[in-house]
């Protein structure tokens, strides 16, 4: 069974969310000549298959090797990829795919946003953490020394295919990992996902059971009609879209502390944890919806916490997080399940004790 999920807004397009799905792919790459397929090299035997049947529909179609995850992410491979294009007479008809996880069509979806100003993109997103996230939206972006997806641009997909059979290959921590951005949209828009989650928390903990579920299927559907209902009316993060950054300030923060050495989802899965005891403390969400955070996360395998001697590093990173305005610390917040808020400018003392609540080393319970 194949489910399509419509974003609307000013460029839209479907996500086709299913099962052998690739034989769609002509029909979004359209009337492009030529066509760039971006992967990792983990995933060269897809892209050969991709080239293969897009040349066998008449596409002069090429592959472009880049690396693993957000080694991808940098202006070198960017570079890398604009002279591929250009070696190549790519013009602003043509096209490119970008097949991998959520470095992957990030840095795709940034390249054929900037050459020429812009050229169709399609995103063929691999892993769990892609298929809900990074590759519905149109948000693109490479990272800096400075931090995470600093540099990037909006430039919605012409169309999105998540084969849900590519994640039956996913090691089990990367495909839980994703699992804590589905969680996140039950959290701020579609409480059925929690449900759906806890009542099936051995089953999502398998990715190769998990891959051919109706289960999954319904919550992958779920987690992209959030993101699309939001997208649709806010492409450009000017208020609304806001909300699909719950629990990400302080993920970005760890992320960037640990070099990019911990999974997304998991850095969002204590980000998550974090913003909700924030919100408690701030008298804004009650013990039951923090304690729920951590009894969905906990049970899938996610951490709830991290080290507690990171707090001034942290603090720098979430300062140069995009939510800030000048030296006005904004976070996404709930004041129940499917109700999130904004959080402008805590109290430091705030910001310490919630980071006290997650902190591996202390106690739980503390209150100001």
């Amino acid at each position: 069974m194949t489910t399509t999920v419509h974003v609307g807004g000013g460029q839209p397009y479907d996500v086709l969310i299913g099962h052998n799905l690739l034989g769609e792919l002509p029909a979004l790459v359209g009337d492009a000549r030529r066509v760039l397929v971006v992967h990792p090299a983990a995933l060269a035997t897809t892209a050969d298959t991709v080239i293969e049947d897009l040349r066998a529909q008449g596409y002069e179609a090429f592959g472009a090797e880049v690396p693993d995850a957000e080694e991808a992410k940098t202006a070198q491979v960017a570079a890398f990829l604009w002279g591929v294009l250009g070696q190549a007479d790519f013009t602003r008809s043509d096209a490119v795919v970008a097949v991998g996880g959520g470095a992957t069509t990030d840095l795709g979806g940034f390249v054929a946003a900037t050459w020429l100003r812009g050229i169709k993109v399609v995103q063929v997103p691999t892993t769990l953490l892609a298929m809900v996230d990074a590759a519905v939206g149109g948000k693109t972006g490479i990272n800096t020394a400075e931090g995470k997806n600093l540099v990037g641009a909006f430039h919605p997909p012409a169309g999105v295919l998540c084969d849900l059979a590519a994640l039956a290959s996913m090691s089990p921590h990367d495909f839980v990992a994703g699992l804590a951005e589905v969680v996140k949209c039950g959290f701020i828009a579609d409480p059925v996902i929690l449900d759906l989650v806890e009542a099936n928390v051995e089953l999502l903990r398998d990715p190769v059971a998990a891959s051919g579920s109706d289960v999954l299927l319904e919550l992958v559907e779920r987690a992209v009609a959030v993101k699309a209902r939001v997208v649709s009316e806010d492409l450009k993060e000017s208020g609304l879209r806001e909300i699909l950054n719950y629990g990400h300030t302080f993920a970005h923060a760890v992320e960037h502390v640990e070099r990019y050495q911990w999974r997304h989802g998991a850095a969002v899965s204590v980000g998550m944890v974090y913003v909700a005891e924030l919100a408690r403390l701030a008298g804004r969400l009650d013990d039951d919806v923090v304690a729920r955070h951590r009894s969905v996360l906990s049970s899938l395998g996610l951490p709830t916490t991290y080290r507690g001697d990171r707090w001034e590093r942290l603090l720098t990173a979430m300062r140069r997080d995009k939510k800030t305005r000048g030296d006005l610390l904004r976070f996404v917040v709930l004041e129940g399940i499917g109700r999130p808020a904004r959080l402008e400018g805590p109290d430091p003392t705030l910001l310490v004790a919630a980071y006290a609540e997650v902190s591996a080393d202390a106690p739980r319970g503390v209150a100001l």
